[in-house]
């Protein structure tokens, strides 16, 4: 039996939502973003306690399927720019169609009229924190940073981040403050 929980979006989060199934005795197989593999169904008050403490922390139980759908876009993008070291060798939409073995097209009007923006715009949102965060960290240079991030260029990146944070990339080097957003909160 497969769960799936809204706002995961890190590792901390996994070790929260295990840290979780283990209080209340739950016993599972794997936790990964979005997901919980259960070793089997639980019953309903056991998944009624479950509910409570996934949202003292900020986690939600999805029960409808097309929610599911959504969180399963947004994990899939989640783990692409923020964990993953490699960089995308196809774009977004061929990598979630795939994954989710659906169209694209219906994958983008399901994630807009549930999340009230585009995926396009999500994934946005998404590089651009983590733009932030490297630029913060100073570890890789704006070409490294482009490259990683599967930008065409330079020169997109910075006026994508000058469009979408307000400021120049020096402008933000010099504040010293990342502005960071939580990652569920894009």
């Amino acid at each position: 039996m497969i769960l799936h929980i809204k706002n995961m979006v890190c590792a901390r989060c996994i070790l929260a939502i295990e840290n979780i199934l283990n209080e209340l005795g739950i016993e599972y197989l794997n936790v990964k973003l979005g997901q919980v593999y259960l070793k089997k169904e639980l019953e309903s008050s056991i998944k009624n306690k479950l509910e409570e403490n996934l949202k003292l922390l900020g986690f939600e139980l999805l029960e409808n399927k097309l929610s599911k759908v959504v969180s399963e876009i947004k994990s899939i993008i989640i783990e692409q720019i923020h964990h993953s070291n490699e960089p995308l060798e196809t774009n977004f939409s061929t990598l979630i169609s795939q994954k989710l073995n659906h169209d694209y097209s219906y994958l983008s009007r399901l994630f807009s009229s549930i999340e009230g923006i585009t995926i396009e715009k999500f994934i946005t949102s998404q590089k651009i924190e983590k733009v932030k965060e490297l630029i913060f960290y100073q570890e890789l240079s704006l070409s490294d940073i482009a490259y990683q991030l599967n930008f065409s260029n330079v020169s997109y990146l910075s006026s994508l981040f000058k469009k979408e944070t307000g400021m120049t990339v020096t402008e933000f080097r010099v504040t010293h403050d990342p502005h960071l957003k939580l990652i569920d909160k894009i």
